[in-house]
Parts: C-alpha cells; structure tokens; sequence
C-alpha cells in the first residue's frame, strides 16, 4: 500500500534576507523558521532548521528502525540504538550541495557479536528507504557495539 507523507515550506524574501518556515502534516513541525541564517551561519539550531537538519533526522530515524528489523530477523532484539546522521555540505560547482552522510551508530544488542551487528548496520544502511533516496552522495558509517 502507497504512503504519502507531505510538508509545507513558505518563503517570503530574498534569499539571504528572506525567510520562511516549515510545517509538516502531524504537526511535529509547526510554522518552524528556516532562513538563511539558521541554514548557512546558526549551528546551534535555536534560530530555527535547516534542509540538511531535516535530512540528518530523517535518516537517522530510518536507519534505526530498519536495522531494528534487520536484527529482529536475525534472531537479536535491540536494547538501544542511537544513531546520529551528519549531512554535509560543501561547495560544489558555482554553489553548494550535500557532499556526504555519515552514520554514527551506538548499540546494546544482547547476545550479538560485534561481527554480526556491524553486518546487521551495513545491510540497514545500504536498504533503508532513506538511504535508497540519497544513495547520490556516499554515506559511511561507524558502528560501535556497546
């Protein structure tokens, strides 16, 4: 069965004076500022988001559950995993783009040997739905087994 899932951007602006805001259809965002600043100049995020913020969690959130699946179907259940996806971007031609994602992984998975789980991330990285889409820039990943 299709799924759809849909997010609304405004702009009002140029774009490096402008600025708009995001708001996504189960209300997680909400009218959530994005603008020059908060994607080029703010890191610490207070300003508002960004696209490539947007892209680290949705990657993050997709590789998790499906390397929860992975090892669900071979035979481990996961205490806890954390991942965190970096999205950079770099200047690339006359501008900038995503030159790259990398997954930092931490896991407790009882009874798993760290062979087995770095096996477990690979195939999660390499067929997640997420990494399927952005599989035009590399990813790399560290696995580390707790």
């Amino acid at each position: 069965m299709p799924i759809t899932r849909k997010a609304t951007a405004n702009w009002k602006g140029t774009g490096k004076e402008g600025s708009g805001t995001v708001t996504t259809t189960s209300g997680v965002l909400k009218d959530t500022p994005h603008s020059f600043h908060t994607r080029f100049v703010s890191e610490d995020g207070k300003a508002g988001t960004n696209p490539e913020e947007l892209v680290a969690a949705a990657h993050a959130s997709c590789f998790t559950m499906k390397l929860s699946f992975v090892l669900n179907a071979a035979g481990f259940t996961a205490d806890d995993l954390e991942c965190t996806a970096s999205v950079k971007m770099d200047k690339v031609g006359d501008g900038n783009g995503v030159v790259g994602i990398h997954l930092d992984l931490k896991g407790r998975v009882p009874g798993i040997s760290a062979a087995q789980f770095q096996e477990c991330a690979d195939n999660a990285k390499a067929n997640c739905p997420i990494s399927q889409l952005l599989k035009s820039v590399p990813i790399t990943l560290s696995a580390t087994l707790l």
